[in-house]
């Protein structure tokens, strides 16, 4: 059985609530999520909006890119995130070759996605080339939340995980990206690892939100994966996450109590026992 959110506001995130926090100058706060009991917990803590990220791949999967999780796995892992929400709005990530190859494989992907896992909407890396794709899915209904500069599934042809929109070519072509995605229908903006001051520029110049992850304080909401942010993947550490728990450590530490306490026959105890 779901529990309800521990927080005021709306019963549900929707797209029209998303557009009326930053009308109202509200800060949106959001997370990853790739599982039910993680899911649940985010949402009664009175996270915005979920994102069922293709960051799975190398958090949950182990894998060094995003680049090998499959178009199943997505739905696979959204559905149990669904199942743990009651607030949030869940959106799910269109993982790697399930829209580039074409514009209807991907519109009929993204419908596959929000048919199969009841998810609140999806999300496309990229900007100008995609417009079309965009525009089609959300006339057919489907919720999209566009993504610029860094895009990880472009990682090999960025050449890293490096920084984007540091060149005023780069920062031109952002800026209409961004107008180019909001004329299409997106109904917010991730900007990845973009320097403040033209992801503030973005911000400024759109009616949609933007939401941060590495792109300064300006952005109209914020989003971190939740293994980062709860100290739980250590792999890597970039300076734009704050660690705000080491559970890698505390489970570390269980573990090792546990194991202690079953080699000195501490565990269990009568009390323990049927």
């Amino acid at each position: 059985m779901k529990n309800a959110s521990t927080t005021s506001g709306p019963k549900k995130v929707t797209t029209k609530v998303i557009a009326a926090m930053k009308k109202d100058g509200k800060r949106i706060a959001c997370l990853t999520a790739y599982d039910f009991l993680t899911a649940r917990l985010l949402d009664q803590a009175g996270i915005d909006l979920i994102l069922v990220g293709d960051s799975l791949g190398m958090v949950f999967q182990g894998q060094e890119t995003t680049l090998p999780v499959t178009l199943d796995e997505m739905i696979y892992h959204a559905k149990t995130v669904v199942r743990g929400v009651d607030r949030s709005m869940v959106i799910v990530d269109m993982p790697f070759m399930s829209f580039q190859a074409s514009h209807e494989e991907g519109f009929r992907n993204a419908g596959r996605i929000m048919k199969e896992t009841g998810a609140g909407g999806v999300k496309f890396e990229g900007g100008e080339r995609i417009a079309d794709l965009v525009h089609m899915t959300v006339r057919a209904g489907i919720p999209v939340i566009g993504q610029l500069g860094l895009t990880p599934q472009s990682i090999h042809q960025f050449g890293g995980f490096t920084p984007r929109g540091e060149t005023a070519a780069e920062a031109k072509q952002m800026l209409k990206d961004a107008k180019i995605l909001e004329e299409a229908g997106a109904f917010s903006i991730v900007l990845e690892k973009v320097p403040a001051s033209l992801a503030a520029k973005v911000t400024k110049s759109l009616t949609i939100p933007t939401i941060g992850i590495g792109a300064g304080m300006h952005c109209d909401g914020q989003i971190l994966v939740v293994t980062d942010m709860l100290g739980l993947y250590e792999d890597f550490h970039p300076r734009f996450v704050r660690r705000y728990a080491h559970l890698a450590e505390s489970i570390r530490r269980s573990v090792k109590e546990y194991v202690k306490d079953i080699q000195e026959v501490k565990f269990p105890t009568q009390k323990e026992s049927y």
